[in-house]
């Protein structure tokens, strides 16, 4: 880090030393398979100087650029070129691509201030109309892959480690998104953490699908290899969606030797992807699996490590780890060497707030740790949300997180940045600020295990359930059974409500009414509460962020508008009354 001012420096020197090599591959799949397009170091730089000398002719010096790209080199091309102009990108998802209209993008052009939009022909007839419409008549559009700049017109900005390198607009699991500010020190500093924690190099393979407009995709699977000096092989979330074993396939195929996603990839590909599809596949090459970006769950490590452990798949592969857009992206990581920790606990401790047991016929449950945090990286703490104290050894509370690779706060919302990064413990206000992560966790023998958001633990008699729990247990129940919400409506009382998706036709003869009697029964049984309330509905209706994450409280305010028509519903009165819409009723 320290022999680098810029993230753009860095680039402009691993330009110069890897010159004709490749930096990355994109699979692009069609009818006869997949499709590559190769993008070496010196390519790279050429494109990324023509587009930024561009930017600077046009006064974008400075300036926030939103990039709205199909997964693709043309966005890599694209964010290079702004680091190297010294414009702050603003990676978005692209609205057709995702199918949810231009309302999210929009309220981003105009929280960030962008003064141009970059994306390919294909859809930059879309954006004009888009931006017209919207009235931001002094936003321009240009069209990347139809544009030839002029590398020797480029003019280096000379930038600071303080400067804005990129906003990162958070996907919004429990809240409105806020474009995370990420500066130059922060991106060399956790690129650094990185390679430390995953032992990764010069020779590493990175391979893998996430988006690249994504934290997870944009820092480990984009910017990693050019930190690294080394080479990527990626494809579409799409491509993997539509087909997981693809996946598979390219990590055997390219030798890829770090790979990442979030916890619902693996369990896709363990449910998904059949026997008569791994002919051939070698995993050998795969050393780190990293897990992340959701609650990582103890059955899904194992699930996977076991399943695919015949095509050469080895556990100690499996790679748990934790972080967030507001660090970076990583904070914790597993050991060096060592397979991943996972901790029996006794159900009722944790509920208590405590990391304790197992105990002799009590009810447990396992917990996968994320890792050990870097004293060389992070400081960390787990603190009590109320009273601002630390929790002892095995107290769960919420990670408090300090380091070079902690956003200097959201863009332009000074009074959540003060509460959000600007935390002080009680006691010890002299450390200094802190950042309030929202999550909850505990550390015990310097091992950091995460249980649930602080703002989506369901308070029922007194007991923190924690949803990802339920929800892991019901997905568990049957094949049948997708993605699912859980969360609390309150009536006289708190009320557990559990909406899951369910495939009918994978029932194996069972009608929904039983489906849903199971689940309840699942749920008094193991959690020990009241499950009147349940939905099953068509697969695709629980909301996601774009990395996974269940959006819990989104999925709470449309069932609480009745804007949810589930194939099946069991609902209590107190709250179908509650709700009182005639949308919940089952469909035929």
């Amino acid at each position: 880090m320290a022999d680098f001012r810029s993230f753009a420096e860095l680039v402009l020197a691993r330009g110069e030393q890897r010159e004709d090599a490749d930096a990355y591959l994109f699979l692009e799949y069609g009818v006869g398979g997949p499709e590559t397009e190769r993008l070496s170091y010196a390519g790279l730089d050429r494109a990324a100087k023509g587009l930024a000398a561009w930017l600077q002719d046009r006064g974008m010096s400075g300036r926030r650029v939103l990039l709205l790209y199909p997964s693709g080199l043309d966005f890599v091309k694209a964010f290079v070129g702004c680091l190297y102009a010294g414009v702050v990108a603003v990676p978005a998802p692209l609205p057709t691509e995702q199918g949810q209209g231009f309302h999210r993008v929009s309220a981003i052009v105009r929280d960030a201030q962008v003064g141009a939009v970059l994306t390919v022909g294909k859809h930059a007839p879309d954006m004009d109309a888009w931006l017209a419409q919207e009235g931001f008549s002094d936003v321009r559009c240009l069209a990347t892959d139809a544009f030839t700049g002029d590398p020797a017109a480029w003019v280096d900005p000379k930038l600071n480690p303080d400067d804005l390198a990129f906003l990162q607009y958070t996907s919004g699991s429990t809240s409105e998104p806020k474009g995370v500010m990420v500066s130059h020190r922060n991106l060399l500093a956790n690129e650094a953490a990185i390679q430390r924690s995953t032992g990764s190099d010069a020779d590493t393979v990175l391979g893998g699908w996430l988006p690249f407009f994504h934290d997870m995709g944009l820092i480990g699977h984009v910017l990693l290899p050019l930190w690294l000096g080394s080479r990527a092989v990626l494809m579409s979330p799409t491509s993997f969606l539509r087909r997981p074993v693809r996946w598979l396939e390219l990590v055997s195929e390219h030798r890829v030797t770090l790979s990442a996603a979030p916890n619902f990839a693996y369990d896709m590909c363990v449910r998904r992807v059949p026997d008569t599809r791994l002919g051939g596949i070698d995993l050998s090459s795969w050393r780190v699996a990293c897990n992340g970006s959701e609650p990582v769950r103890a059955d899904t490590l194992r699930a996977f490590a076991e399943r695919f452990a015949p095509y050469g798949f080895s556990a100690d592969s499996v790679f748990p780890c934790y972080g967030m857009a507001e660090t970076t992206l990583l904070v914790s990581g597993k050991r060096p060497g060592r397979t991943a920790v996972l901790r029996e606990v006794d159900t009722a401790g944790l509920e208590a707030g405590r990391l304790e047991g197992p105990f002799l016929q009590a009810p447990t449950q396992t917990l996968a740790s994320s890792g050990v945090v870097s004293a060389e990286d992070f400081e960390v703490r787990i603190i009590d949300p109320k009273t601002r104290e630390e929790r002892p050894e095995g107290g769960v509370g919420e990670i408090w997180v300090r380091g070079a690779s902690v956003s200097a706060g959201y863009w332009r919302r000074p009074e959540v940045n003060a509460e959000t990064f600007g935390a002080r413990i009680a006691g010890a206000e002299e450390l200094g600020p802190w950042l309030r992560t929202g999550d909850l966790g505990a550390m015990e023998h310097g091992e950091l295990f995460v249980t649930g958001r602080l703002k989506e633990v369901v308070l029922i008699n007194g007991r923190n359930i924690y949803p990802s729990d339920v929800e892991g247990a019901v997905r568990a129940l049957d094949p049948a059974f997708g993605p699912g919400a859980v969360f609390s409506v309150d009536t006289d009382q708190e009320r557990l409500v559990a909406i899951h998706e369910v495939h009918p036709n994978a029932l194996a003869g069972e009608n929904l009414i039983s489906a849903a009697s199971r689940v309840q029964e699942l749920i008094s049984r193991e959690f020990a509460v009241p499950a009147g309330n349940v939905l099953l509905v068509r697969p695709g209706v629980v909301r996601r962020t774009t990395s996974g994450k269940i959006q819990r409280t989104l999925m709470r305010k449309l069932f609480l508008d009745g804007a949810i028509t589930p194939l099946h519903a069991v609902l209590d009165p107190g709250v179908r009354e509650l709700i009182g819409s005639p949308g919940l009723e089952p469909v035929s």
